[in-house]
């Protein structure tokens, strides 16, 4: 991409040309309509000069058969050209706003974590929705536009250079004036609307949080903070957008001034030329007052581009950033990637798991959280990682979903490092329970799917079964075809729990994390998931992130984690003989229950 465009710099188009050759062709055709359109626009002044000259100035209608007929079939002609460009420049729009949008979203796909957790939701959304529609009207209706008012402007000149070249030498000298005030005004413009779309960007984010956090919004009865961070906000952009306004404003009185001043010199010298043509003087004063508008556009473009540059880099610079995990290209070459998978080439996934003198520091981070670690993991272990609030758990699944990469070492998956095989060869063998669970817009019965594709009618209660959910289902207004809601938030936490649970069991995989998995549960609910555990984690490698440690003890081997180091490991039997910082955190949470059970 980079060697066909690093030369074509001019307000970043060269960036996304690699995105616009789908509709090349579409293209080719609107820049060809919109130079016959201009072409018809130039020579129907010169009907009027005929018409003076000849009808007026002579006193004959000889032609006056020939000039309706050739007058009214031009007129037809810029008819059917200009509804065809419309037609040619939505589609356009249309075509590439959506192919920007679909490789801004697949690209997002394709990133870690680290950079879902530094921008937020709207930040995103804002390079992905507003940035490319503007883009999407630049090669469209801004294109045809620009093809138009300078083909105009070219033939305008050309004729106005044919009928009398001295005048129209005369009209051009204004042209360098523009150039100059052009080229002061740019860089301004730039900064300015550059900074409007970062504010956007942060209006935006604002509107998100206000709208998906409003529960915790109203319990924390912060509405004044929010609508006074909504304003701040409002009133930098506010203050941006009249700034630019004030440039903008400026850059167009001047410009109108300077083309103002090519329609004087046609009114001061024109005078002569009318004494020998009153045509030629007709189509001067037509082209000069034509030229205003190209010009005055012009104007109003060269902003516009300044602003849709500004667009250009943030969609360019979403799809420039590199994950932290990626795949190597020998990688890719066999087992493909996300979107082009070849798994006739995948090895089957057993399930041994296997930490090999593993360092790790997450990546904005400066301390190492693992160091030298090791630790083997067979197929069918149940493994339990334990620890306070904060303490760190989650690092050793990250690792193991590869959702990060040891900063030294290797995490081996059936004896090959993970390094080795594709992303979604790995992901499609793992089963990840989140301790806030997320569910899709759609129905009970399609977010279970996407767990099995495949799974029949049978299955997906059979999975329900599996881990205590069937009767919730059943109690549904329509059962499986239940609507969730966006997010699931027609379901309760606990509901869409038990669904993302059966979701993971449906799938099947060799590797079952549980992050919590039972925390948004009853304690019922709780009590026959334990009771189902044994047959959820047979045949396959589960790993279990827990804080009630009394969901643990049958666990084959226990890591007690306590700020970010591994401290402890053994079964539940052999940390309580030691009685270290395992046994003191099982102590004090059976107190906290005993007297909680008490109190009630």
């Amino acid at each position: 991409m980079k060697e066909k465009t690093t030369h074509l710099k001019f307000f970043g188009i060269g960036k996304i040309l690699p995105f616009l050759k789908k509709v090349r062709g579409m293209i080719l055709c609107m820049v060809g309509l919109g130079l016959v359109s201009s072409g018809v626009d130039i020579i129907l002044p010169m009907f009027q000069r005929y018409a003076l000259n000849h009808f007026i100035g002579e006193k004959t209608f000889d032609t006056i058969v020939i000039f309706i007929v050739l007058y009214v079939l031009t007129l037809l002609i810029a008819a059917v050209v200009n509804y065809i460009s419309c037609a040619q420049a939505t589609i356009v729009e249309m075509r590439v706003s959506r192919e920007l949008r679909q490789r801004g979203f697949d690209h997002l796909q394709t990133l870690s974590f680290s950079y879902f957790n530094q921008n937020s939701v709207g930040y995103i959304h804002a390079r992905l929705m507003s940035d490319t529609a503007r883009i999407g009207t630049l090669v469209s209706w801004s294109l045809i536009d620009c093809v138009w008012r300078i083909s105009y402007l070219v033939g305008a000149i050309g004729m106005m250079l044919y009928l009398n070249a001295r005048l129209a030498l005369m009209v051009l000298t204004v042209l360098p004036l523009l150039v100059v005030l052009f080229a002061l005004f740019q860089k301004k413009l730039i900064t300015v609307n550059r900074e409007i779309r970062e504010i956007n960007a942060k209006i935006t984010g604002n509107f998100n949080e206000g709208i998906t956090g409003a529960k915790t919004i109203k319990s924390l009865a912060v509405e004044q903070e929010m609508e006074d961070r909504f304003c701040a906000e409002t009133a930098n952009m506010r203050a941006a957008t009249v700034r630019a306004s004030r440039l903008r404003g400026l850059f167009a009185g001047t410009m109108t001034f300077a083309s103002s001043v090519a329609l004087a010199i046609v009114l001061w010298k024109g005078g002569y030329i009318a004494q020998e043509e009153i045509g030629t003087f007709s189509v001067f004063m037509s082209y000069a007052q034509g030229m205003m508008e190209p010009l005055r556009w012009l104007v109003d473009v060269a902003s516009d581009l300044i602003t849709t540059q500004v667009n250009i880099e943030r969609f360019t610079n979403l799809l420039a950033v590199r994950s932290d995990v990626e795949d190597s290209p020998e990688v890719v070459a066999k087992y493909g990637d996300s979107f082009h998978p070849i798994k006739e080439n995948w090895e089957p996934i057993k399930g041994d798991i296997e930490f090999r003198d593993v360092t790790f520091r997450y990546p904005d981070g400066e301390e190492n959280v693992l160091e030298h670690f090791s630790l083997k993991i067979p197929f069918g272990t149940h493994l339990a990682i334990v620890g306070e609030t904060g303490a760190g758990k989650s690092t050793l699944v990250n690792l193991v979903c590869r959702f990060y990469e040891p900063t030294e070492g290797k995490v081996l998956i059936d004896g090959a490092d993970a390094r080795d095989r594709s992303q979604l060869w790995l992901h499609s063998s793992i089963g990840y329970v989140l301790q806030t669970p997320h569910l899709f817009s759609g129905t009970v019965r399609e977010n279970l799917l996407m767990g099995n594709p495949e799974a029949t009618e049978e299955q997906l209660w059979d999975a329900l079964r599996v881990i205590s959910a069937e009767e919730m289902v059943k109690r549904l207004e329509k059962g499986l075809d239940t609507d969730v809601g966006e997010g699931g938030d027609l379901l309760s936490t606990g509901e869409k729990q038990l669904i993302s649970f059966a979701r993971a069991v449906l799938a099947d995989p060799k590797i079952l994390i549980l992050d919590e998995a039972t925390a948004s549960v009853d304690t019922l609910t709780e009590a026959k998931i334990q009771a189902a555990m044994e047959s959820i984690t047979q045949g396959r490698t589960s790993l279990m992130i827990a804080h009630r440690l009394s969901t643990v003890r049958n666990a084959d081997v226990i890591l007690v984690v306590k700020d970010g180091k591994i401290v402890e490991q053994g079964n539940h039997k052999e940390l309580l003989r030691k009685k270290g910082y395992y046994h003191a955190l099982y102590t004090r949470q059976y107190e906290d229950e005993a007297t909680a059970r008490i109190l009630s």
